[in-house]
């Protein structure tokens, strides 16, 4: 590695030494950017010194709450990270989803708004995609929009939202023109979530959580100014997100090794969890194999993230290889969640009672929550379609 790197991992690693807080290290609470949310002190004390630097997104232009950085420094930086179990002070849709997009198709003005809100922390966001009536096939969507003068007045209803409880914003789908074929006629809209067309009902699943909510939308209000790119022609620019989002689902992103599935709140180390639970020597030996089964495919998986995730970063377009990372991604994260309840064994079938760790509790809601990994962000039969379509080139 050349002198000025090794000058950064250096800097780096002092500057994290020094600056981020013991609660911000191990596992723990990450910083959301929500308004709506009281974050623990040093969550916030994190997010502030890493905002400041640019590090919350750090290879962003500075101009836009970035740190300009190189792709080689963006790997020190969360190596270092890595080092001292520092957790990413930020992680929403706005920082893994939006922005990425914004800096390709936003204006000037909605990315110094927006893109800087965002970087800072000052903002969470939720995706306003599905429908009842349009979840596979999205393009289906009836959530309509029609220009009044310096504003879209927005009618309609997305399902799945999630977090949208607790966003600020909400990046939207809606269709601007009927009279044309489904796939167009449709505009991708920014519209803030706390105004009176708004109102949302989260949704209880089977972990005893709320992740997703159902978003109503009666007469609320997008400016002009935050269409992203060209009236009716939004359905690209969704596309565009997706990839981003799968992506980040996947681990093409450098702190996705952090990222949990939606409404999974333990994620335990297998090996430690055989040592303390195993005492069947029979079972312990059928179940050791089991561990370090997954640990390859996770270790495989990890390598061809980190890959991709270069060569995305690089400037390669990663098209149909997020469908590949979402499929193989969410099936890994959903036999982890399945093989920590049985190495627990009947421990880890507790709902609630005095005989149960809050660890053992948590781990039979994250088992549960993990159910829906291989459905939400676009199911695996939706993945594998696509990968059966571009990248093995079977017929439709």
């Amino acid at each position: 590695m050349n002198e000025a790197l090794e000058q950064f991992r250096s800097e780096t690693r002092a500057w994290l030494a020094a600056n981020c807080p013991v609660g911000a290290r191990g596992p723990g609470e990450i910083h959301s950017g929500s308004t709506k949310v009281v974050f623990q002190p040093d969550t916030q004390q994190w997010l502030k010194v890493m905002a400041e630097r640019g590090w919350t997104v750090p290879q962003w232009p500075k101009e836009y709450g970035g740190a300009d950085l190189s792709l080689a420094e963006t790997q020190i930086l969360y190596e270092e990270m890595q080092a001292i179990d520092a957790r990413p002070p930020l992680m929403n849709m706005g920082t893994r989803m939006l922005g990425p997009t914004l800096l390709e198709h936003g204006t000037e003005d909605q990315k110094r708004r927006h893109l800087t809100l965002i970087a800072k922390g000052g903002a969470a966001w939720c995706q306003g995609y599905s429908e009842p009536g349009a979840g596979s096939d999205l393009a289906a969507l009836n959530t309509k929009a029609v220009l009044h003068g310096d504003h879209f007045q927005i009618d309609g209803q997305k399902i799945w939202t999630s977090g949208a409880q607790y966003a600020d914003w909400m990046f939207c789908l809606v269709r601007t023109d009927p009279s044309v074929p489904k796939h167009q006629g449709i505009s991708f809209v920014l519209l803030p979530m706390d105004q009176p067309g708004v109102t949302i009902k989260p949704i209880q699943l089977i972990s005893g959580s709320s992740p997703f909510c159902e978003t109503f939308l009666d007469g609320a209000l997008a400016e002009k100014r935050d269409l992203v790119g060209t009236l009716n022609e939004g359905w690209g620019i969704g596309k565009r997100l997706l990839q981003h989002e799968r992506s980040g689902q996947g681990g093409l992103g450098p702190s996705a090794g952090r990222s949990r599935p939606v409404g999974v709140t333990v994620d335990l180390d297998l090996t430690d969890l055989l040592r303390r639970y195993g005492s069947d020597p029979v079972q312990t030996a059928s179940q050791r194999d089991e561990v370090i089964q997954w640990q390859m495919r996770s270790r495989a998986f990890s390598l061809t993230q980190r890959r991709m995730g270069e060569e995305a970063r690089g400037g390669a377009a990663p098209g149909a290889a997020t469908s590949m990372f979402k499929l193989y991604g969410a099936s890994l994260a959903q036999d982890k969640q399945a093989l920590t309840a049985d190495l627990m064994g009947s421990q880890g079938m507790g709902w609630e009672a005095a005989g149960f760790s809050s660890e053992e509790l948590g781990a039979t809601r994250s088992w549960l929550a993990s159910r829906a990994v291989t459905i939400y962000g676009g199911t695996n039969e939706v993945q594998a379609n696509i990968i059966a379509k571009r990248v093995l080139g079977l017929p439709d």
